[in-house]
């Protein structure tokens, strides 16, 4: 059994975060737990950033705590064991060989040398491993980066948009490095833009806005708490169909596409009523809101800047460039 069955956590009480008057990260307590994928979500300006830096003692808190594994990052001995991350692409000496990067991270940690040649084979960055990092593109820089989280084969990783330049070879590969680190037993706490890739990678997620706790569950809690879900039906007898809704008091709405749509889930209790009443249908299908759009219904009100499509009425939000980035 790997050593990882119990793995590390990272756990955050009341944590503050001011600059000037502006509150940044407003006393936010959660734990991010061992053996899954746990997303980090929010808008533009929720905090996720900051939040990560002070998790690595990058920034000082202004009230509250967080620890790793019950320790401050600085009272961790040999942190890069404990805790890997990936905050920013780019983040060493142009100079340096991909090879002389991470074997400097590795002789100041007390990490063996043969790890560097690891790393460096698990991103895919084997044979490029003695080119100078200033001619690598944004994607290899990703896979440098998140070389250097793993190098100290710790129980913790954190990974800030990670797939950010990758091509989707390397996002499937990411997207599958993280859940078999997850199935290790290690603690995965990734924040990304891509709710589609969220959708796919994350067991557990955090999302915050405005520096404040939104949401702390499951991904199939979340969707369900904050979107609707529908039943689509599609019939050649809509008019005979919507008398016999009607009758048994289920409201159903015309989309304009050909298609009727009735809140909730009565997907059954249609399929017989139709059934009974011999009305022929060609769809009956229940549908669920995806992460993006519980997301959106979710923050509304905490996106910083509202970008608005051109043409769109006030109040109709484009969302995009409006929580891109944290």
């Amino acid at each position: 059994m790997s050593r990882f069955s119990v793995g590390g956590m990272i756990e955050l009480e009341g944590l503050t975060k001011r600059y000037g008057e502006k509150v940044a990260v407003n006393n936010l307590s959660f734990t991010v737990r061992p053996g899954m994928v746990t997303g980090f979500l929010g808008p533009n300006g929720a905090g996720k950033s900051t939040t990560m830096r002070m998790i690595l003692g990058l920034d000082h808190p202004s009230a509250g705590d967080v620890r790793i594994d019950g320790k401050h990052y600085h009272q961790l001995r040999d942190p890069l064991t404990y805790i890997g991350a990936l905050l920013e692409a780019k983040a060493w000496h142009g100079g340096r060989s991909a090879y002389n990067h991470l074997l400097c991270l590795a002789q100041s940690n007390g990490i063996p040398k043969r790890r560097v040649r690891e790393v460096l084979e698990t991103v895919g960055l084997t044979a490029v491993a003695r080119k100078k990092t200033k001619g690598f593109s944004m994607g290899m820089g990703q896979r440098l980066g998140i070389a250097g989280a793993l190098l100290g084969d710790p129980r913790i990783l954190m990974f800030d948009e990670p797939v950010n330049g990758l091509d989707p070879e390397g996002i499937h590969w990411i997207r599958n490095l993280m859940k078999s680190l997850a199935a290790q037993g290690r603690t995965v706490f990734v924040s990304s833009h891509l709710m589609s890739e969220m959708a796919l990678t994350a067991d557990h997620l955090v999302v915050i806005g405005q520096g404040r706790l939104l949401a702390d569950t499951t991904m199939a809690d979340f969707i369900e708490r904050n979107s609707k879900s529908y039943v689509r039906i599609r019939t050649p007898q809509r008019e005979r169909l919507l008398d016999v809704l009607h009758t048994a008091g289920i409201t159903a709405v015309e989309t304009g596409n050909g298609s009727l749509e009735v809140d909730g889930g009565k997907a059954e209790q249609i399929g017989e009523l139709a059934a009974r009443h011999g009305v022929v249908l060609h769809e009956l299908s229940p549908q669920q809101a995806s992460l993006e759009e519980a997301f959106m219904q979710l923050t509304a009100e905490s996106v910083e800047y509202h970008a608005h499509a051109q043409g769109a009425p006030p109040g109709q939000q484009a969302w995009g460039e409006s929580w891109r980035r944290s």
